[in-house]
């Protein structure tokens, strides 16, 4: 399937959902380079803002797969939020991962690149999972503005 038709699908072009996303990195960075404090006022306007300005836009642009538009920008972000992880791993980590149990004689090589791996997956299905419940909450509004507006 073309680009172009998959935009046309969606009512909105691919690029714009992963500019969309993008705006959850500052977030991410300031998290992992542990810049602002968790519980903070402007954590919370990092988190809520690009989710709030997502929804908003796509009800505006009266985006037709509004769910679906939502699930990708979620799974978009989770992409970068893994990519920004692993490029800060050693910055936002302040003591090398260690398995326990079984696992914990395996080499620090391994170690690290299994949590490596496992964080990526991690990141990626927690974007998902915004996407999922964004979309949710934006294809409601989607639906009320569309009640009303045809009232």
């Amino acid at each position: 399937m073309s680009v172009q038709k998959i935009n046309e699908y969606l009512g909105i072009p691919v690029l714009t959902l992963i500019f969309l996303s993008l705006l959850g990195l500052p977030r991410v960075i300031a998290h992992d380079l542990s810049m602002v404090e968790e519980g903070s006022l402007v954590n919370s306007i990092l988190v809520f803002a690009p989710i709030i300005i997502w929804i908003v836009f796509l009800v505006i642009k009266n985006v037709k797969k509004t769910f679906l538009s939502l699930l990708l920008i979620g799974f978009f972000y989770g992409i970068c939020l893994a990519m920004v992880h692993q490029l800060f791993w050693n910055t936002a980590l302040d003591t090398p991962i260690q398995f326990g149990g079984n696992l914990s004689n395996l080499p620090p090589v391994a170690v690290n690149i299994i949590a490596r791996i496992f964080a990526f997956f991690s990141s990626v299905t927690t974007g998902i999972a915004l996407g999922v419940i964004t979309g949710a909450v934006g294809s409601l509004v989607h639906f009320i503005k569309k009640k009303f507006m045809s009232a």
